[in-house]
């Protein structure tokens, strides 16, 4: 397998993300290490979905762990693949199954997130529907035919599913505005496809639809987004939806469970293979995943589906299933780990201070003897330290990275002996 060539825009965004203690959105794949076992579980799931089949996963690991940073990883190649994909983070303003506009909140998050391989940073909702026409005005060219005859039984195809009529009409709509060069016509069909319209009577005079995107249309709506990608030429759609672990924490019991309810639902249709070309990959806790009287395991339809393997212990592996575990790093992924960091640091800039081969391993020590396994358990802290030590060396040419090291121990054995509180030491430690 070539190596990714790293782009200067994805160095510095993904050192910044870093620095910030925030997963990478750009870059990530140069950095990955230790997973490759589920790395290669999911881009098999990937390949499914490339040819017309439907995936669901539960990526779960603790906080810290790398599951939002697994998951950008697995968007990047669904990318590459060619498949369209969505993301966005549950709040208590977002939800998967809501009443008071939390999921369309979510469904409005997603469509702002679109992304494609040329557009891999979002807004790319436009570019879907504009390579939809284009890719039908091409095939119009090909057999003779009348474009908008193309259109319209492409389209057709999108009246058996739900609200797949109302879908058709907007698209053509936006076909008519991108012919007629209708610019505010354009903007209501984009909006429509965003959820952004909340009035039905609004919608009928911008658009002539009956219908909009509201709660309880949101998963049917994916369903309908993921057949038009492939419509348009794309092999599917990816839905990556992280910190499921607001769904635990909502107080209201029937609200949760509504919630899981709509989990299950998404989790059958995929499993049965009725959504062509649509994925969904859900970020969660272990505690999401296993408390018996708040998580998904409190409602049985979903801890039936959801359980491990008995038949997946110690070293023996199912990564097959729905759910996909994210175990720590060990020691020595850890270093490749930083090894990764540094080389991605120093790319392009050949002036930053060099660590010798020996730093590494004497920084895993001393993080080792500060924080214990938490070095390995929560890996954005100690890489942020890592950075840190990186910047301090790059501006201050006279400095030695063992000082540095040495200081800081002292400095923490200061505060040890001296009256804190417990969140001053944190801030000690690295």
């Amino acid at each position: 397998m070539s190596t990714p060539i790293l782009r200067p825009r994805e160095r510095d965004a993904l050192i910044q993300s870093l620095r910030a203690g925030v997963t990478p959105l750009l870059g990530a794949k140069h950095i990955q290490v230790g997973r490759d076992a589920e790395m290669a579980a999911m881009e098999t799931s990937l390949d499914r979905m490339a040819s017309g089949d439907s995936v669901f996963k539960l990526v779960v690991g603790e906080y810290g762990a790398g599951k939002t940073f697994f998951m950008n990883v697995v968007r990047g190649s669904a990318m590459e693949r060619q498949l369209v994909v969505a993301h966005a983070d549950l709040n208590p303003s977002r939800r998967l199954h809501a009443t008071g506009g939390e999921a369309r909140s979510l469904y409005a998050e997603l469509m702002k997130n679109l992304a494609t391989r040329v557009k891999p940073d979002g807004g790319a909702l436009a570019t879907v529907v504009e390579k939809f026409i284009t890719t039908a005005v091409a095939q119009a060219r090909q057999t003779g035919a009348k474009p908008e005859d193309v259109i319209h039984e492409k389209l057709a195809r999108l009246s058996e599913l739900v609200m797949g009529y109302d879908f058709a009409t907007v698209i053509a709509a936006y076909w008519r505005a991108y012919e007629t060069g209708n610019d505010t016509l354009k903007d209501n069909a984009i909006r429509w496809l965003r959820g952004e319209f909340t009035a039905k009577t609004d919608a009928r005079k911008a658009l002539g639809v009956r219908e909009i995107i509201d709660d309880a249309a949101v998963y049917d709506q994916l369903k309908l987004m993921a057949t038009f990608s492939r419509l348009a030429g794309y092999q599917g759609l990816l839905v990556c939806i992280d910190e499921l672990v607001n769904l635990y924490k909502l107080a209201n019991s029937q609200a949760r469970n509504n919630n899981y309810e709509q989990i299950l639902r998404i989790l059958n249709d995929l499993e049965q293979g009725t959504a062509q070309g649509l994925g969904v990959l859900l970020g969660g806790t272990p505690e999401l995943l296993m408390d018996p009287r708040r998580g998904l395991y409190s409602y049985p339809a979903l801890q039936s589906r959801l359980a491990d393997n008995p038949f997946a212990r110690g070293d023996w592996m199912d990564l097959t299933g729905p759910v996909l575990r994210l175990g720590t790093l060990g020691r020595e992924h850890f270093m490749a780990l930083l090894r990764k960091v540094q080389a991605v640091y120093q790319h392009g800039q050949p002036e930053h201070t060099h660590l010798p081969p020996e730093a590494i391993p004497a920084f895993m020590q001393h993080c080792e003897q500060r924080i214990g396994e938490a070095t390995f358990r929560t890996p954005r802290t100690t890489i942020t330290a890592f950075l840190g030590l990186l910047a301090v060396l790059e501006q201050n040419p006279g400095a030695a990275w063992q000082t540095l090291l040495q200081q800081t121990q002292v400095d923490i054995a200061k505060a040890v002996d001296a009256p804190h509180s417990g969140d001053e030491l944190s801030d000690l430690i690295l």
